[in-house]
């Protein structure tokens, strides 16, 4: 998801320099977030072949069944037909960023995930320099309103790189925007949204609890979750962001579902 800023902890800025990269945003390090030293997330494209790193994170991602993944246009051409037929339970698809941007492969995208039987759903990327009511408004204007959806992502980063937006964040004014936007997903699509982040972020935002009632989707590509995101219970993990996936020329995010196959199956019921 994309670029973004904040000063963290002295602890943690050896381990940012390893971060780089979701389907469609990112990281780097930059200030943008107040109080915290700075770090950016940034998006990539990749090469047809590849060789994976071995880390932590995606040897403990073998303990859980529910795999999937996330995209945008870095993926290019996608053929979902063979994606279906993978490991791939489920996808969330980059939609919108901002108030003026719509994914290039968005809608080609959520069609053939649909036809391919992939459980799919999309995601906004917040751009902290536009009003949150048009973002909010941009962002459901190009999603369709389907009941067979996933439930809608609101990823939060920091844009420390960004040309047009130097804003500086701080928790008091991000964690109510955030709210505000969640609850504007939630009216509109009936389903409960998931908050996206990288582990600078939540470390300058949510770490002290903010926003605990909504399910959580976390990034940590080196570590199993709970060493970068503590006791907080998280949904979904982000564990690998240079995964191979047939159907998909060269690397792709991975994640995988915090639960068995039978919970898996009660919660896309539930939602």
């Amino acid at each position: 998801m994309r670029n973004f800023d904040l000063r963290l902890p002295l602890r943690v800025l050896a381990a940012l320099a390893f971060s780089a990269s979701l389907a469609g945003c990112g990281s780097g390090v930059d200030s943008q977030l107040s109080g915290k030293p700075r770090f950016r997330s940034s998006a990539i494209s990749y090469a047809p072949t590849h060789k994976v790193k071995p880390s932590e994170a995606l040897d403990h991602s073998r303990d859980f069944e529910i795999h999937g993944i996330d995209v945008s246009k870095y993926q290019g051409n996608i053929d979902w037909q063979s994606v279906a037929n993978s490991d791939v339970q489920f996808a969330w698809i980059k939609a919108t960023e901002g108030a003026d941007l719509v994914d290039s492969k968005f809608r080609d995208n959520w069609a053939a995930a649909k036809a391919a039987g992939v459980p799919r759903g999309a995601y906004h990327f917040v751009y902290w320099c536009r009003p949150w009511q048009e973002e909010m408004a941009w962002f459901t204007s190009n999603v369709p309103r389907e009941p067979d959806a996933l439930p809608p992502v609101l990823d939060v980063e920091a844009t420390p790189t960004s040309r047009t937006c130097k804003r500086t964040i701080y928790p008091e004014q991000a964690i109510p925007e955030m709210k505000l936007m969640l609850q504007e997903m939630e009216r509109h699509y009936g389903k409960r949204p998931i908050i996206y982040t990288t582990v600078d972020f939540y470390e300058a935002i949510l770490a002290d609890g903010a926003l605990s009632e909504y399910p959580i989707w976390v990034r940590s590509t080196k570590h199993r979750p709970h060493v970068r995101y503590g006791s907080r219970k998280w949904h979904f993990w982000q564990y690998q962001s240079d995964g191979a996936v047939p159907g998909i020329v060269g690397k792709v995010d991975r994640n995988v579902f915090h639960g068995s196959p039978a919970e898996w199956q009660k919660w896309l019921a539930s939602n």
